[in-house]
């Protein structure tokens, strides 16, 4: 069990408890230096599994996930009114502070959906897409652009969900396991067979700063590869298909997340930081075993 003297653990707590005391998340020195720390110390490659932290280090862990969700939000609210004042705010998204980092989640996001579909999508649903939706943004200006895009709040969607080829879920739409599970399972229940869902989620230490999806909670889906980056792109990337409710029902295919049909191998793609970019496609089938 993970607990209190682990080196990166006990940073992680210590700044845990500086973010915890500060009066207010918004956009200021303080808030950006911390949050700053925070990501490096969590960014690279750690062999730390978070559910087996000790009971009191889950319980930071939760805190500060929720913390990192405040600040995002308020980040992305104080960029999105400065964007707004600007005559043609898409000539501006780079004042975002972490504008490059979109841009390559977005091109990591769209080559691997690339790889499990045979067209292009026409429309494409991001659940959670709060104040500055630049997901949508950077795939619609760069990659998708013949796609059609709608953004939307978390659980305001229902059965519009079936039109869509592809659906986003943002990293911090349920951000304990219980609400990830009922977003999941909501989204499952509205989305069109075959369509493909696109989760983030987060691995080693990174996951204290965003939720996990765990593959066993994709209920009604068929899990294609779940991709790890190493580099400065934070999140993991999930993608999933929604399996027909015939198959669902039947002996092949039970209402569990189906496994992959391969073990695993490695794909090379962008390395800003010259880090080897490992993006495994893990062997589901050991996981739900």
């Amino acid at each position: 069990m993970v607990c209190e003297k682990d080196p990166l653990v006990q940073k992680v707590c210590e700044l845990y408890e500086q973010i915890s005391s500060l009066e207010s998340l918004k956009p200021c020195k303080d808030v950006n230096m911390l949050f700053t720390q925070l990501v490096v110390t969590c960014m690279p490659p750690s062999p730390i599994d978070v559910t087996k932290l000790c009971k009191s280090i889950q319980d930071i862990r939760c805190k500060l996930i929720r913390l990192c969700g405040e600040a995002e939000g308020h980040l992305e609210s104080h960029f999105s009114t400065i964007l707004g004042s600007y005559d043609n705010p898409l000539h501006h998204l780079n004042i975002f502070p972490y504008y490059s980092n979109y841009l390559k989640l977005s091109q990591l996001e769209f080559n691997i959906l690339t790889k499990h579909c045979s067209n292009l999508p026409t429309k494409v649903a991001f659940v959670g897409s709060g104040p500055l939706p630049l997901t949508s943004i950077v795939l619609a200006s760069f990659h998708l652009t013949t796609t059609s895009f709608h953004n939307y709040d978390i659980m305001d969607i229902t059965n519009d969900l079936k039109d869509y080829d592809v659906v986003f879920l943002a990293a911090l739409v349920g951000m304990d396991k219980e609400t990830k599970v009922r977003v999941i399972d909501h989204v499952a229940e509205y989305m069109a067979p075959g369509a493909l869902l696109m989760l983030r989620s987060a691995h080693g230490a990174r996951a204290f700063l965003y939720p996990v999806v765990d593959p066993c909670h994709l209920r009604g889906f068929e899990v294609l590869s779940i991709f790890h980056p190493t580099d400065e792109v934070i999140n993991s990337v999930v993608i999933a298909r929604k399996i027909p409710i015939t198959k669902q029902c039947s002996v092949e295919y039970p209402l569990a997340p189906t496994k992959l049909p391969n073990k695993c191998f490695d794909i090379e793609m962008f390395n800003p930081l010259n880090h080897v970019n490992l993006l495994e496609e893990l062997d589901i089938e050991e996981q739900l075993s």
